[in-house]
């Protein structure tokens, strides 16, 4: 192929990936985005300039290697490129569909300067399904075992990338689950219609034909604490319990029967199948012909308002107290809701729930807000307009206004360290005020997004595995049985 200038890569415009019509898929649960073709992706990936400085990793939090699987993706060695992303980072069918690449490595790609950036996320995507459906689990270089356990809490995007690499290092890595299927908020958090169930599957089970050893329904605080598994065996634990605790506004009518948690209506979505009625006729809440308000602006409110949508919704609102602009979802999630028919009613947001006789939510009490002077976010904080209460007919409210993290690992395990909100303390490192402990993702950031998580994840194998290496001398092959 005869190589182009960085003039001529300029001039090619950025490859639109396609999509299902907002019509159809805004009544099924089958995938949004459909991927890049073999052209559409080569194409795309000649439009990176090559930059030896690599700003884009800068932006990366596992640092995949992007120059490098993109030149390999324009010569059309899609393998290769594959083999190179999973360097870095295990799970790329999962990242290249809901990272928020134009927040993170895209927003300081070069070519991004003067036009739009390279569809870095699309093409990881595609290299990850090209790979799953060409050849199938190419098995990674492992060393060989050294004899030390290690434990991880939770199978969420930290723990899994985290066991991952302890795996590859040569540690024997048990990961436990609390909830009875595997992925934490991969499975539980995310509709199928952005990441379908079946490839965070196929990513943990190449996780398990590595060797990783997966328990669910095993409550760590309950089945066992932190402390009964480094007494039994484990010379290490990782804890990624995530942030699965909903706040709630604290406001009038909360207890109301149809008010929710974005993360109870989620999961009972996704981990009983609601999503495949009528083959699976499952315990959900009934939104069929109702009016249905999302509270929130982020991906968590863009998800289970799209849910509510697919599930039959007469109407599907997303009620969000600051304006478009300062609403932190995805742009491209946003565009989504829009085109699938969600209402969006800005700068409101709810004061009081009514109920009628029997309990049942009848309506919302909303107020419309202004914006005013930033806040601690940075973002202009949202000032109540006096008199501007008006009553909306709403059968079902979803809260979808952040998480905390559940408490039960903090006050089972009275040594370990938490802030004010509940958050684990752990250092860069991810280190925690227990020896042999640490932690990472969202149960010591509070909510973020899964990239920033798995990051984590391979930041606390690194510290793990040093901190054992200079505890045991960790390194010999030793016999497993």
């Amino acid at each position: 192929m005869e190589k182009l200038s960085n003039k001529e890569k300029m001039k090619i415009p950025r490859q639109v990936m396609p999509e299902q019509n907002p019509i159809e898929r805004s009544s099924n649960f089958f995938e949004v985005n459909l991927g890049f073709t073999p052209q559409l992706a080569e194409k795309e990936a000649m439009r990176c300039l090559e930059c030896k400085t690599q700003q884009c990793i800068d932006g990366c939090p596992v640092r995949v290697q992007i120059r490098d699987f993109i030149i390999l993706v324009a010569a059309g060695d899609f393998l290769g490129a594959a083999k190179k992303v999973k360097e870095d980072n295990l799970l790329p069918a999962i990242c290249g569909r809901v990272c928020p690449q134009e927040e993170q490595c895209e927003i300081k790609c070069v070519t991004g300067k003067k036009g739009d950036p390279v569809a870095i996320g699309r093409l990881e995507r595609f290299v990850a399904d090209y790979e799953r459906i060409t050849v199938g689990f190419v098995k990674p270089e492992m060393k060989p075992r050294n004899g030390r356990k290690v434990a991880i809490i939770g199978s969420g995007p930290a723990g899994l990338s985290c066991a991952g690499d302890l795996i590859q290092m040569g540690y024997a890595v048990t990961v436990f689950e609390a909830l009875h299927e595997l992925g934490g908020v991969l499975i539980y958090g995310i509709p199928e219609f952005r990441l379908p169930k079946e490839i965070v599957k196929y990513e943990i089970d190449n996780l398990a034909r590595m060797g990783v050893e997966f328990i669910t329904n095993a409550v760590i605080g309950r089945t066992d604490t932190i402390d009964e598994l480094l007494s039994n065996g484990y010379d290490a634990v990782f804890v990624a319990t995530g942030a699965g605790l909903p706040y709630f506004m604290d406001i009038s009518g909360e207890n109301l029967i149809g008010v929710y948690s974005a993360n109870e209506f989620l999961t009972r979505v996704n981990l009983m199948k609601a999503y495949r009625f009528p083959e699976f006729d499952s315990p959900i809440i009934d939104v069929k012909n109702k009016n249905v308000a999302v509270i929130g602006g982020g991906n968590t409110a863009m998800d289970a308002v799209r849910t509510a949508k697919r599930l039959g919704a007469k109407n599907a609102f997303i009620i969000y107290r600051r304006s478009e602009k300062e609403m932190p979802a995805r742009i491209e999630e946003v565009h989504h809701a829009k085109e699938e028919g969600v209402i969006f009613k800005i700068l409101e947001a709810p004061v009081e729930y009514i109920g009628d006789e029997n309990g049942w939510l009848k309506s919302a009490k909303i107020i419309k807000m202004e914006l005013g002077e930033p806040d601690a976010s940075g973002r202009r904080r949202p000032v109540p307009i006096e008199g501007s209460e008006y009553l909306l007919d709403i059968d079902v409210a979803v809260v979808a206004i952040g998480n905390g993290s559940n408490p039960l690992i903090s006050h089972t395990t009275p040594d370990l360290k938490v802030n004010k909100r509940g958050n684990i303390i752990a250092d860069e490192s991810g280190a925690t005020s227990k020896e042999g402990v640490f932690a990472g993702g969202d149960i010591v950031t509070g909510g973020a997004t899964v990239i920033l998580a798995m990051g984590a994840g391979r930041t606390a194998a690194k510290s793990i595995d040093e901190y054992l290496k200079k505890k045991f001398s960790v390194g010999v092959e030793v016999s497993v049985k």
